[in-house]
């Protein structure tokens, strides 16, 4: 297949997979008793972060582990600096507070970690393991408040039928994980006909490849109105990325890459979380979308400055 053709069907694919996910996440986050925002900082995002980890460990099988490193700190710019900038352009966001208190400071959390484990130049396999660690911790406080949530609603709210929701939400898995392989593999060879580094590839087109699933979840959930699974999503594919994809590629094989060059993706990372970061009110504005939007320009041409250097 055409890899620009390939590009078009992967759209097209992640459009009907956010359309069907959404529907299914809502639903089982009903009939779960616990809120939208859960499922979507865990199983939506683990599920659009399923081409980032496919990513992630074929690069590392194959010893180039700079791919994954490129791949997930550039999809975490591309998920908050471009895809929930976008979803905030088309109207503010309410954050919960539930997620203020759990998701946000992990997700400011992963590129601080991330800088300083690579102050030496390499993300071993300790690293990675101790990333493991941080991001076991931050799914089992997700787990024990779902599991308060739950206790606190089953009471007062009913069970709806399952089936729908989950039939839905794997149909929409399917497209979403189509998608993301389809872009992925477009990306990459539209870039490597070009002769562009590998680390370049990974935090540009194959990052804004692999955060396709985000970028149809978020906008289709934005449109329907579950602000939580919008935020949610993203909050959560970030910190699936920084504390469980990228170390996974560094315990299948460590990452030696200079400081400098991840720098980038690092400091616009920890400032698109920072511009982010909700006040008292909960409310994220459309300002803020704006100043995500700029911040990717930065971003982008931050990143080509060091391809022609």
């Amino acid at each position: 297949m055409n890899d620009y053709v390939g590009l078009l069907a992967g759209v097209a694919a992640a459009g009907i997979g956010g359309e069907l996910f959404v529907r299914g996440a809502v639903g089982l986050a009903h009939w779960a008793r616990i809120s939208p925002g859960i499922i979507g900082a865990t199983v939506a995002a683990f599920a659009t972060s399923s081409p980032e980890l496919s990513v992630s460990v074929n690069s590392a099988l194959a010893g180039t582990p700079e791919i994954a490193l490129g791949d997930a700190l550039g999809s975490n710019v591309v998920n908050i600096a471009l895809v929930l900038a976008l979803a905030l352009v088309i109207a503010g966001i309410q954050s919960p507070r539930d997620s203020v208190r759990r998701d946000f400071p992990v997700a400011l959390l992963v590129p601080v970690v991330t800088g300083v484990l690579f102050l030496d130049g390499v993300l071993s396999r300790v690293d990675g393991l101790l990333m493991l660690a941080l991001f076991a911790a931050w799914l089992s406080a997700a787990v024990m408040e779902a599991r308060r949530q739950r206790s606190a609603a089953e009471s007062v709210m009913g069970a709806p039928r399952v089936g729908k929701a989950l039939a839905s939400g794997v149909v929409g898995l399917g497209f979403l994980v189509l998608a993301g392989n389809i872009i992925v593999v477009a990306a990459k060879g539209i870039a490597a006909s070009y002769g562009i580094d590998e680390f370049i590839i990974g935090a540009t087109l194959v990052a804004i490849g692999t955060s396709t699933p985000e970028l149809a979840t978020t906008v289709i959930a934005k449109l329907r109105g579950h602000d939580e699974v919008s935020l949610g999503t993203i909050l959560g594919s970030n910190i699936f990325n920084g504390l469980l994809i990228v170390p996974i590629a560094a315990v299948i094989h460590p990452i030696a890459i200079g400081w400098r060059e991840v720098m980038v993706a690092l400091v616009c990372g920890l400032v698109a979380v920072a511009v982010t970061w909700p006040p008292r009110s909960g409310f994220i504005s459309r300002r803020r979308g704006v100043v995500l939007l700029a911040l990717y320009a930065v971003y982008i041409v931050a990143i080509a400055q060091g391809l022609t250097s």
